[in-house]
C-alpha cells in the first residue's frame, strides 16, 4: 500500500499541541518492531537553501541521531537505515570523501550511546579503510542494556545482498560435502534467508521513504516482501517527529494480510 504524505506547516503552538495529541493517541502496542528508513533528500534539501551539498549530508546525519531518539522513546527495537547505496558510489570523489567523513563522525556519536547496538550491512571493500575499520569496531561492541538495534546499510545494494547470500550458501554447502544438485533440489526460502545481512532478525514491518520518491531502489528487496510502505514528501533533514507519528498512525490502521 502506498501513502504519499505532504508536510503541513503549522504555527509552533498548534504544531506542539498537535504533536502531543498525536503521540498520546498512538497505541504503543501497534508500533512496528522493525522499521526500515530510506533517508533520502539530503542534496535536494541543501539545494533549497543554496547551501553546499555537504551541509545537506550533515543535516541528514544529525536527523538520524534525532530519529533514533524518537524510536527509543517509542520502544521500537530494530531500525535499518539506508545511508549509502552501491549506486551512490558513482558520485564525485569530492562529495564521497566528505560524505564518508560525515558517516564516520556519525558512527562515533552512535558509539557514545551505550544503549545502541550496531550491525553493518553492505560491501566493506567499497568503503575507505578508516570507515570500514570503524564500522567493524562498532559492530563488535555489545551494549550492557540494549534499547535499540541499528542496521547501517552503507555501501549496500539489495541485489548484491541476495547474490552474497546465495554465494555464501553455496560455499557452506560445499564445505559440508553437499553436491550442487542436492542444494538445488532442496533449496527453500529459509535457506537463503539464513545468509542475508539481516539473518536472525525480524523482517521490517514498515519501510519509510522520505523525499517524495515512491520506489525501493534496491532497499531490503528480500526482507520487505510483506512490509508496509509509507512515502513522505518531506526531505530527510526536514523530517519531523510529527511526520514519523503520522507514519506510525497510518501503519496502525492497516490490516496486514501477509499474502493471504
Amino acid at each position: 500500500m502506498h501513502l504519499f504524505s505532504r508536510p503541513v506547516r503549522l504555527p509552533k503552538l498548534l504544531y506542539d499541541y498537535y504533536e502531543r495529541s498525536l503521540g498520546k493517541s498512538l497505541d504503543l502496542a501497534t508500533v512496528p518492531r522493525h522499521i526500515g528508513v530510506m533517508v533520502d533528500g539530503n542534496r535536494r534539501w541543501a539545494k533549497q537553501f543554496n547551501a553546499p551539498t555537504g551541509q545537506g549530508h550533515q543535516a541528514g546525519a544529525d536527523k538520524i541521531l534525532e530519529f533514533l531518539g524518537w524510536c527509543q522513546d517509542l520502544g521500537i527495537k530494530v531500525v535499518t537505515l539506508y545511508m549509502l547505496s552501491t549506486d551512490n558510489m558513482s558520485r564525485s570523489p569530492e562529495e564521497l570523501d566528505e560524505l564518508m567523513g560525515i558517516i564516520a563522525n556519525t558512527l562515533d556519536l552512535l558509539d557514545a550511546d551505550a544503549d545502541i547496538s550496531v550491525h553493518a550491512m553492505g560491501a566493506p571493500e567499497l568503503l575507505p579503510d578508516y570507515l570500514s575499520d570503524r564500522l567493524s569496531t562498532l559492530t563488535t561492541r555489545v551494549p550492557a542494556k540494549e534499547r535499540i538495534h541499528v542496521n547501517l546499510a552503507i555501501g549496500y545494494g539489495g541485489r548484491r545482498e541476495i547474490v552474497d547470500a546465495v554465494r555464501e550458501l553455496l560455499h557452506d554447502a560445499d564445505a559440508a560435502g553437499r553436491t550442487m544438485v542436492e542444494v538445488a533440489d532442496n533449496l527453500t526460502v529459509d535457506d537463503i534467508s539464513r545468509f542475508l545481512y539481516t539473518r536472525g532478525q525480524p523482517d521490517p514491518d514498515l519501510v519509510i521513504r522520505t523525499s517524495g520518491e515512491q520506489r525501493l531502489s534496491g532497499f531490503l528487496m528480500w526482507q520487505s516482501a510483506y512490509s508496509e510502505f509509507y512515502f513522505c514528501e518531506a526531505l530527510w533533514p526536514a523530517f519531523r517527529r510529527i511526520d514519523f507519528l503520522r507514519a506510525l498512525r497510518d501503519y496502525a490502521g492497516r490490516s496486514r494480510r501477509f499474502g493471504s
